[in-house]
């Protein structure tokens, strides 16, 4: 039985809220292959910055947090002031002031006295404009200390979020080049080496994808070389169900992209970069791998999880059919749950994902278009098909 058959079950709230434990079993005892489309290493060893720079405790179901700290910087105190920044938003939450306080007054210690170590990881060309930024940061954490203090949430949401943003550009530019190699195998693939932002007009709306090459560049690659083509104008959704609304399957007989190139099918691995590792884990799932208590840099702990469907039980079977992941946090909690490691996630929905909940199978894909970050997608040179 595929996964998505499993889901099917009609399982009441009660159930779904005994235990995330007992549901995780389930699901793994009927297990996860059968009928052809399901939605879906080696141990690196190297390790990174970034796992270390990553909090504990709750998950992270914010995506661009998620997508922040997968860029691959080694900065200590911006992801100190990140950290202090972003945990704000986990006090918001419960209406805690005076934890909040606490994390303002800290970011702007890092801020104040930590200038300077921020700027070092900056590349001399970038230095002038992240200088200018530094002040612009100090303005707005002084906006946001005092949204704080006058207990303001919706303006504490506000600041922070426009901070953030202006941390976002010092950091993007501290990436200075690309971190590793991809395998030579898949070297007849397209690659994204860095990230893109997708804007997808549906029929319920739009919906903004930050495509991350730097955690899965041949996923991303295929993705964005198949938006550049045109691919998925006009495509239905095929699945709207539970927490999964898939797209990507082109008219015919075929399931994925025949490349006119070659005349062949396109078939795209299985690949998921590992908190730790310096490279991601090819061809295999997490669990194939023996890695049971790996996180990937990409969880499926946010709404908005974009994802590669595979044929059933191949991990490598992928090609033009993806997914969107509708988050269920009694179904499939942050940090426990069926999808991680077993499917390869590449992006997440940054804006609109609100509308992921309305689409169903009688909407599709008006139209998907590259709107940043085209440069960044590297185009194999293929020999022409006789």
């Amino acid at each position: 039985m595929q996964l998505a058959q499993i889901f099917r079950f009609n399982w009441s709230r009660r159930l779904l809220k005994t235990s995330a434990t007992a549901i995780l079993l389930v699901v793994l005892s009927v297990g996860l292959s059968g009928a052809w489309w399901d939605f879906g290493g080696d141990d690196n060893g190297d390790q990174t910055t970034r796992e270390s720079t990553l909090p504990q405790g709750q998950a992270i179901t914010d995506p661009t947090s998620l997508l922040r700290y997968a860029l691959p910087i080694d900065n200590e105190p911006v992801r100190e002031f990140q950290k202090d920044i972003e945990d704000i938003a986990f006090q918001l939450r419960s209406t805690r002031w005076g934890a909040m306080s606490q994390d303002a007054r800290d970011a702007n210690r890092v801020l104040s006295n930590r200038s300077s170590d921020i700027l070092a990881g900056v590349p001399e060309e970038g230095k002038p404009q992240a200088e200018a930024l530094i002040p612009q940061m100090e303005d707005k954490l002084s906006q946001l200390r005092e949204a704080i203090s006058s207990q303001d949430k919706s303006q504490v949401w506000i600041k922070r979020r426009e901070l953030l943003n202006q941390l976002d550009r010092i950091e993007e530019m501290m990436v200075e080049e690309f971190p590793y190699e991809v395998p030579a195998e898949y070297a007849d693939l397209p690659q994204l080496k860095g990230r893109s932002t997708v804007e997808v007009e549906t029929t319920q709306g739009n919906l903004d994808i930050v495509v991350d090459g730097y955690s899965a560049p041949v996923t991303a690659g295929n993705f964005v070389d198949l938006v550049e083509r045109g691919f998925y104008d006009g495509l239905e959704f095929i699945r709207a169900e539970d927490f999964v609304l898939q797209t990507g399957d082109p008219p015919g007989s075929e399931e994925g992209f025949i490349d006119p190139k070659t005349g062949e099918y396109r078939s795209v691995p299985m690949e998921v970069l590992v908190r730790g590792d310096s490279k991601p884990t090819y061809g295999v799932t997490l669990e194939e791998a023996g890695r049971y208590r790996a996180q990937p840099m990409l969880p499926f702990s946010a709404n908005g999880a974009v994802a590669m469907a595979r044929p059933g039980i191949d991990p490598n079977g992928g090609s033009s059919q993806f997914f969107f992941f509708k988050y269920d946090s009694e179904l499939t909690p942050p940090g426990f749950n069926v999808m991680d490691g077993r499917y390869a996630v590449f992006g997440y929905v940054v804006e609109g994902g609100e509308i992921l909940a309305d689409l169903s199978e009688d909407d599709k894909i008006v139209s998907a278009q590259v709107v940043e970050g085209e440069e960044n997608l590297v185009e194999p040179q293929v020999a022409q098909a006789s």
